[in-house]
């Protein structure tokens, strides 16, 4: 099975034929993590951590988009699978109205702790494209959202309810990450993840 070891001139980073891009995807995870900017992520800086050359990523990438799509992809993963953890609440009615505001705390703390990743998740692509698995992932997280509150409310309502919790999250996940909003709001993530939790109850969910 192919390598890319010797793509480097060093031996460094020798990959199964495949692994190179999982490799290359974790490098651009790792970027942002450590507080990189979502314009900084390229295919050159990603080659380097991964020990390869910098021309091996264009066997998986042929631009810097795709890379980033692949990067996002993984974020609104990691997205589904905080709102899903968060979703377990129990099927009472009290208990599916809790499942609600606590996947609205989820996603503001998963904005608060992946500032980076969660604005390359809401960028623009280029042209206006999003690949398939890129629009996949962001439709399972929302469909984490929009099914509970299918459980909420009469289904001629559904769509427009799910939308408007979604934008309520979203927005003070925005504001946080951006720095618009209050000092203790901004210092304490628990604080910005519990204020979404308070704005979905002011406006409950209509039984």
């Amino acid at each position: 099975m192919s390598t890319s070891r010797g793509e480097s001139g060093s031996g460094r980073g020798a990959y199964h034929h495949g692994e190179l891009r999982e490799a290359l995807v974790a490098a651009g995870l790792s970027i942002l993590e450590e507080g990189g900017d979502p314009s900084a992520l390229g295919l050159r800086e990603a080659a380097r951590r991964a020990g390869v050359s910098a021309m091996a990523p264009y066997r998986h990438f042929p631009d810097k988009e795709a890379l980033l799509a692949a990067v996002a992809t993984v974020g609104f993963e990691r997205l589904s699978a905080a709102l899903e953890l968060a979703d377990r609440r129990g099927e009472g009615e009290e208990a599916k109205r809790e499942a609600l505001y606590a996947q609205g705390e989820a996603y503001v703390a998963f904005a608060c702790a992946q500032p980076g990743l969660f604005r390359l998740m809401f960028a623009a692509r280029a042209g206006g494209s999003r690949p398939q698995d890129l629009c996949d992932a962001s439709a399972a997280a929302y469909a984490v959202l929009s099914d509970r509150v299918a459980t909420l409310v009469p289904p001629a309502t559904a769509a427009e309810e799910a939308l408007r919790s979604w934008a309520l999250v979203h927005g003070i996940a925005s504001l946080v990450v951006d720095g618009m909003v209050g000092d203790a709001v901004q210092a304490d993530p628990r604080a910005a993840a519990a204020l979404a939790g308070r704005l979905l109850r002011l406006e409950p969910i209509p039984g």
